[in-house]
């Protein structure tokens, strides 16, 4: 038994962090907790003391707040004086922590207070294989480790959840897993999602290209005992409209062939009641809205699908029929990342865009349980040593060539933002968001141990930033990543989890052009952001492209990448 305390003035995201990171380790339990600085005194942290909450009954784990001190401090639960007397005088004793505690034990299914109706239990298994864990504020999902700890809750199979990651078990693709194995047993065991990027990788048919059918690999999720899978929902007409190398089948106007040959397929394979006991979570279409955004004027495909509302339209029915499938799917619709929508001019309009979108799924927000950052990129969950508050020398760091004006610099800013933003616009306060992490890590000797002592602002961010890209725009197989945090629900206030969306070593898109044939099945575009000598074009400054020579086609295994991926890995292996 490890205890702790904290108070949450004080204590924040990182040590949310640590303790969802312990908690999938050893029992804790949180000794003492205030709600207010680490003083005792000060105006109460509501934000974080639901965090704090949140987080503990996420992990079940079993909290003692103050009751009482002989001080006037307003992190004791009653005010100064009233253990004198002898009987409890109502919630007219209660300081506002004692008040909001109060309201938080006496919620049905809270678990420091009890369940109502449920039973809850707490069991401890070794395995040598990772499991998950987490939710509103942090829990592991699946890790490395050969020791792990699975919390589980009597939450009956089908059951619609707050958040899918946490106490969850993740299916770990056995296709992927061997691959990774080559080069690293521990990234082996870490769950990744499973992409349907064509009407074929649903069920897989002789002389496609795909080994494993979607109705298989759930078939794979029963038997390792998993009770959570990610699919990546990537097929849409006039996919990418702005890429070259993950352009897709579906001809613009092929709308009817998405519905009927790929989303119904999908949505009845999810209905199955053989699978009702696991919680599959669904990405909507990445890059697909975020396209219609910024990318109009400058790419005529674009332009047509923001016309004939293929995009929209697309989107709406995969929410509609998905969430129709059972209480136990869960969709998280694509945001891109804070270097590609990161701006208010950016930002508003794609809310704006994600609200229309939804209520016209039939259900509207109840279709829609979050959104997912990041997937496929190398943006950085959080840098770690300045933010876009930090001025160099009485200069912001937005004036900096490399934040550009962003509002952001990182993702989990970015993604908090962006979902204040949504509630705001009417989605529930329930949605949570996602970000891939699965190659944004950034470590090795490149990555810059503390911030920079220059006072030129180009010169300061440059040095201090850990995501080493030579630009922002910078997409396809990039040079010198590492894996990041391993996936974990529940991190940081309003996000349901890190995850690994891309599965690391899968190309982004080959270096040179790669004609029709063995290696390039389905005729699969050149991107010139693929070519490590391309020396760019507006979307990413005219800089070059960062790339790694010698990749294949997108989606094709790509071993060298994946060593370096490994071996900048940070948090390390």
């Amino acid at each position: 038994m490890y205890a702790f305390h904290f108070y949450a003035a004080s204590h924040k995201d990182n040590y949310r962090a640590e303790v969802s990171r312990a908690a999938g380790r050893l029992p804790i339990f949180a000794s003492e907790w205030g709600t207010v600085s680490a003083t005792g005194g000060g105006d109460m942290d509501t934000s974080s003391s639901t965090a704090w909450v949140d987080l503990l009954d996420s992990l079940q784990i079993s909290y003692a707040n103050w009751t009482y001190s002989d001080a006037n401090e307003s992190s004791a639960a009653f005010k100064a004086g009233t253990c004198s007397g002898s009987t409890y005088a109502g919630t007219s004793v209660l300081n506002p922590s004692g008040v909001f505690v109060r309201s938080r034990i006496m919620t049905p299914d809270n678990f420091p207070g009890g369940p109502t109706g449920t039973t809850t239990t707490r069991t401890t298994t070794r395995t040598t294989t990772p499991t998950t864990t987490r939710t509103t504020t942090s829990t592991r999902i699946t890790t490395t480790t050969t020791r792990t700890t699975t919390r589980t809750t009597s939450v009956s199979p089908g059951t619609h959840v707050d958040n899918p990651f946490s106490g969850a078990k993740a299916y770990v693709n056995p296709d992927w897993a061997a691959k990774a194995a080559t080069v690293s047993s521990k990234v082996a065991q870490v769950p990744t999602a499973v992409w349907l990027d064509t009407i074929n990788a649903i069920t897989a048919p002789e002389g496609s290209g795909y080994t494993t059918s979607m109705r298989e690999h759930l078939d794979r999720a029963l038997e390792q005992g998993a009770n959570l899978a990610t699919f990546v929902i990537y097929d849409l007409p006039g996919r990418d409209c702005s890429a070259l190398a993950s352009n897709g089948e579906l001809g613009t106007g092929e709308l009817a062939r998405y519905k009927s040959e790929y989303i119904d397929v999908i949505a009845e394979i999810e209905s199955d009641p053989k699978y009702a006991g696991i919680r599959i979570v669904n990405i909507i279409e990445p890059d697909s809205l975020p396209n219609l955004i910024t990318n109009i004027s400058a790419f005529p495909k674009c332009a047509t699908m923001q016309s004939n509302g293929g995009y929209v339209d697309g989107v709406a029915y995969a929410l509609s029929r998905l969430h129709a499938a059972g209480s136990h799917t869960y969709n998280y619709i694509d945001i891109a990342h804070h270097g590609w929508l990161g701006w208010d001019t950016n930002m508003g309009p794609a809310a704006q865009l994600f609200n229309t979108t939804v209520q016209r799924a039939s259900g509207g927000y109840a279709t829609v349980d979050g959104f997912v950052s990041n997937t496929s990129n190398y943006s950085a969950t959080t840098e770690p040593f300045f933010t876009i508050g930090t001025t160099v020398n009485g200069t912001s760091v937005r004036q900096s060539k490399w934040v550009d004006w962003n509002m952001y610099v990182d993702e989990l800013s970015y993604v908090q933002a962006f979902r204040s933003r949504l509630v705001s616009l009417g989605f529930p306060s329930s949605i949570g968001m996602l970000v891939d992490t699965s190659r944004n890590g950034w470590g090795g000797s490149a990555r810059p141990s503390g911030p920079s002592s220059s006072t030129d602002v180009n010169t300061f961010v440059n040095a201090s930033r850990i995501d080493r890209r030579i630009h922002a725009g910078n997409w396809c197989n990039q040079s010198g990543a590492g894996l990041g945090e391993r996936p974990v629900a529940a991190p940081a206030t309003g996000v349901d989890a890190y995850v690994w969306i891309k599965p690391p070593g899968d190309s982004d898109g080959s270096s040179s052009l790669i004609p029709t044939g063995a290696d390039n099945p389905g005729g699969k575009g050149f991107d010139r952001m693929c070519d490590p000598t391309y020396t760019g074009n507006s979307l990413n400054g005219n800089s070059m492209t960062g790339a790694l020579g010698n990749a294949p086609i997108s989606g094709a295994w790509f071993a060298g990448q994946f060593q370096e991926l490994v071996a900048n890995a940070y948090p390390p292996l």
